[in-house]
């Protein structure tokens, strides 16, 4: 009887007591940045911004949730391509000519497609636009062709880049985000999955949107297009109009805003790479998982949640130069930098503290990078001073020495005198 009372005491003291509601700093955050009809339901799954120079997180939300990349995953071979480019292998001129299967692919209704016709040649730079404006599969097959014919071994590289670059929770199945099934016999590597979709975290995306900037940036001129045109002039022509909404001009129009991809599908909700830039500081923020694909407007609900976080990082951190090069004194020692230390910084923090170990300085400003390969990378090198020889030792030492050949002359002279004297007397 006493346990049943008890029980019944606990029982309406719980539901007597006020419910709390745990806030949601990534509406709150949303919101308070002007978007107050938001809906939540296009709240990502998975959020990381970066500092586009630096590699350090600036914000977080589920960045390690392994989701479906979709059309993101066109970024990798962007970056193989862009890579091939600069090692040679061709150039932004290069010509590719559409094949039969090709013009097969892009006439199939299901996957993100544009309009290639058999036997026209098309430039790299126009398959380039044709993948990161309208996320063109049979584009991206054809520059991923270019770099590597058999499609598996364009897959091998794929991963191994993945792991190179430390996107360590990466895996392809195909070089642009729609499952091979989906290209009806046209695309079916034979040594991989061809049910399977690709996956990646949003920590994976940043560290390649990092790497992409830093080693080439000119994607950017790609990816700030809202309107871009191939074929210009001739029977072929195209005209593509951007998704990434977040674009200066476009409904959720962002000052800064250069790119850089947009990616969805059923399983993958909407995704989002936004780069942005003010001034010497530049950020990359990755959504993955907005809201649902049986409702197409989350492709515009997406970029609130993008902007306000965009702007968060803008208004919270600055990018700012810490240490000039040459001689620095460091940890206590004095040290010559090879080049200038920059560094994230919190607006109206603490300075980061600068410290020297192991011939690197680095920043430590309480912030992690996207990647731990980042840490020994973004330490400036440097090297000790040597300490100057004491100006009172060296006195006395040459005092000492002076001294010493002073006597040493008296007492040869004397020397010499006494034996002229001497051989006087025997005279």
């Amino acid at each position: 009887m006493k346990k049943r009372v008890v029980f019944l005491v606990l029982f309406l003291w719980s539901i007597c007591q006020p419910r709390v509601t745990l806030a949601d700093e990534l509406i709150d955050i949303t919101r308070a940045a002007g978007y107050t009809d938001i809906s939540e339901v296009f709240r990502p799954k998975s959020s990381i911004v970066i500092d586009a120079k630096t590699g350090d997180v600036l914000w977080e939300d589920n960045a390690d949730e392994l989701r479906d990349p979709a059309s993101l995953s066109k970024v990798m071979t962007l970056y193989l391509v862009f890579e091939a480019m600069a090692s040679g292998q061709f150039t932004a001129e290069t010509v590719v000519t559409a094949t039969p299967t090709d013009q097969a692919i892009s006439e199939i209704y299901a996957i993100s497609n544009n309009k290639i016709i058999a036997g026209v040649d098309y430039s790299v730079s126009e398959l380039i636009t044709a993948t990161v404006v309208p996320s063109s599969n049979v584009a991206t097959l054809m520059l991923s062709r270019l770099v590597e014919a058999d499609p598996d071994a364009f897959i091998d590289r794929m991963n191994a880049k993945a792991q190179e670059l430390g996107m360590t929770n990466s895996k392809f199945y195909n070089s642009g985000g729609a499952a091979a099934t989906a290209f009806q016999g046209y695309y079916s590597p034979s040594r991989y999955d061809n049910s399977q979709v690709n996956q990646a975290t949003a920590r994976d995306y940043a560290i390649l949107t990092y790497r992409f900037l830093n080693n080439f940036p000119d994607i950017l001129t790609y990816t700030a297009a809202i309107n871009p045109t191939i074929k210009a002039g001739t029977p072929y022509e195209e005209t593509f109009s951007s998704h990434h909404y977040s674009l200066p001009g476009m409904t959720y129009g962002l000052e800064g805003m250069t790119g850089l991809k947009t990616g969805s599908s059923p399983s993958a909700g909407f995704n989002l790479i936004a780069t942005a830039q003010r001034s010497d500081q530049s950020v990359i923020a990755v959504t993955m998982g907005s809201g649902d694909w049986s409702d197409q407007s989350g492709e515009q609900g997406r970029h609130p949640f993008v902007n306000a976080l965009v702007e968060k990082a803008f208004a919270d951190y600055d990018y700012k130069l810490l240490l000039d090069a040459g001689k620095q004194t460091v940890s206590g020692k004095e040290v010559e930098l090879e080049t200038p230390v920059y560094g994230t910084v919190t607006v109206g923090g603490e300075e980061p503290q600068l410290v020297y170990e192991d011939g690197r300085v680095r920043v430590d400003n309480g912030l992690s990078k996207v990647s731990p390969l980042l840490l020994e990378e973004q330490a400036v090198k440097a090297s000790e001073v040597a300490p100057p020889v004491e100006q009172g030792t060296t006195s006395k030492s040459s005092h000492l020495i002076t001294l010493l050949l002073s006597l040493g002359g008296g007492i040869l002279i004397i020397l010499l005198g006494l034996i002229v004297l001497k051989r006087k007397g025997k005279n």
